[in-house]
């Protein structure tokens, strides 16, 4: 195999930042290549260079061989270069066909072939297994079918290098399964695949090699044969991890939220479970089931059309965001750019708007004890760069999803949801967030948990639910609950509720 890509002493700083140093990536055809690294690494800065948003300080790029410089987006596109990122980069209001065929869509004579294009993206979405409607407007489907649409895109147009970023970062395990097979299958045409996640164990199974950056600087490529990944935690943060999801057992007290009946046409039924103080309970089950749609209507977000929802044994009444917070409901988002922070304010104003009232005398905002308050969760949570008056849109995605478990972990909450609590989130700081977790639940606080990674939830859960296709499949305690059980419920195959 021969090089398709190199890059070669990069170097890039912003105001006040050094973010990468003396970077060198060498990918080869028909190569998946992982890059892991904690937030702040420098993955997402060395990938933005590859694609021509960003311009590097020092350093060269060679494209079979070639110097190369990359004006811009389009001309990487051009290049061959496809880049899936987190972040979703989609038209709402557009179908599902035109989202994967644009910037290609297919015309004759100035007028869009209509068949063509339905026709291109369904083998699309035929090649990934994603059973999603063509013909859907995007903005209607779920974040992860939404995640699978922008993979979607940049897998038809066929690009010789294609980067992805946190493919499956809300991608349930079977859909996860899915995606691994279509990266095999561009792996054998030749495609050079520049794959980026937290999660270990994927990494170690799909990649040929793997680049580990630190603090903006190459520490370290290695063959992923033979490479564990309690390795590469050492090398991502410079010390052993042993616990990635500790469990710290803490007494379990009286039920504090009680959910009964809770029905949406479409969306989930006659979902019924309950929360003690102290508890940490899973939501567990394939997207799709209704999980998110649940955590939402217990919030407020969503209104339910029947059910009932009580905190401390008092019903929360004609459910809003606003009344589930004063119940003592606290909801970190699946989706934090759309539902969780305000891009443009500060770390500051963010961590401190669920509590402005308690910051508050006579009216007026303390600012001292308003910048206390964010200066203590930024320490806890280790946002980077500390510094409170930064707008959270400059963060790094996994320093977001930070400040808005920050935000809610001020409100000091009864409840706590956790919507995919650490999607982006890397292997450092998923440690210290269950440790957060940890220690809210020591402190009394009943925590509700969503996520898409099992071994977390079956780590930390002191009882999980199970949700097939909107309806409670299952309710496990922590002896009963392992991958096969919980997978046997969440596909259908099991009802022992």
């Amino acid at each position: 195999m021969s090089a398709v890509l190199e890059m070669r002493g990069i170097s890039k700083s912003f105001p006040g930042i050094r973010a990468l140093s003396d970077v060198d990536l060498a990918v080869d055809a028909g190569e998946v290549h992982a890059i892991v690294g904690e937030n702040g690494a420098g993955k997402s800065t060395l990938m933005k260079i590859l694609a021509g948003v960003y311009q590097p300080d020092e350093g060269v790029i060679r494209l079979d061989g070639e110097d190369v410089r990359i004006a811009g987006p389009i001309d990487a596109r051009r290049r061959g270069i496809g880049m899936v990122y987190q972040e979703l980069n989609l038209v709402p209001d557009l179908t599902v066909a035109e989202n994967i065929t644009l910037g290609a869509t297919p015309s004759r004579f100035g007028l869009v072939q209509r068949r063509r294009l339905h026709d291109e993206a369904v083998a699309v979405l035929e090649a990934l297994d994603a059973r999603i409607d063509p013909s859907a407007i995007l903005g209607s489907l779920t974040v992860s079918q939404q995640q699978i649409v922008e993979i979607a895109k940049a897998y038809a147009q066929r690009p010789s290098i294609i980067v992805l970023d946190e493919p499956t970062s809300s991608l349930s395990e079977h859909e996860s399964l899915a995606l691994f097979q279509v990266v095999r299958r561009m792996r054998e045409d030749g495609i050079a695949i520049i794959y980026i996640s937290h999660r270990l164990r994927e990494v170690l199974d799909l990649a040929d090699r793997v680049t580990v950056l630190r603090d903006g600087r190459q520490i370290e490529t290695r063959d992923s044969e033979g490479l564990t990944a309690g390795e590469m935690i050492r090398l991502m943060v410079g010390r052993d991890l042993t616990d990635v999801f500790p469990k710290r057992e803490v007494p379990i007290g009286e039920t504090v939220l009680e959910v009964e009946g809770l029905s949406r046409s479409g969306a989930f039924e006659d979902v019924s479970l309950s929360v003690r103080a102290g508890e940490i309970v899973g939501l567990a089950g394939l997207v799709g089931a209704g999980r998110t749609e649940v955590a939402r209507a217990v919030f407020g977000l969503d209104r339910a059309q029947s059910g009932t929802v009580r905190v401390d044994g008092a019903e929360v009444h004609a459910r809003t965001p606003g009344k589930g917070v004063a119940a003592g409901i606290a909801y970190v988002p699946e989706d934090r750019k759309r539902d969780g922070i305000v891009p443009s304010a500060s770390i500051k104003d963010n961590i401190s708007l669920p509590v402005l009232g308690r910051l508050s005398t006579g009216g007026w905002i303390s600012r001292s004890r308003e910048k206390e308050l964010a200066k203590d969760q930024v320490t806890a949570l280790g946002v980077s760069p500390p510094v409170i008056d930064r707008p959270v849109d400059t963060l790094s995605g996994g320093n977001q999803q930070k400040v808005v478990i920050a935000k809610w972990l001020a409100a000091r909450p009864r409840v706590l949801i956790l919507d995919e609590p650490t999607r982006g989130v890397d292997v450092g700081a998923k440690a210290d967030i269950h440790e957060i977790i940890g220690e809210l639940a020591a402190a009394g606080t009943a925590i509700l948990l969503i996520s898409s990674e099992l071994p977390e939830v079956l780590a930390v859960s002191d009882r999980i639910f199970v949700l097939h296709e909107g309806r409670v499949s299952a309710e496990l305690s922590r002896a009963e609950a392992n991958e096969t059980s919980v997978m046997h419920a969440a596909t259908g195959e099991a009802a022992t509720v």
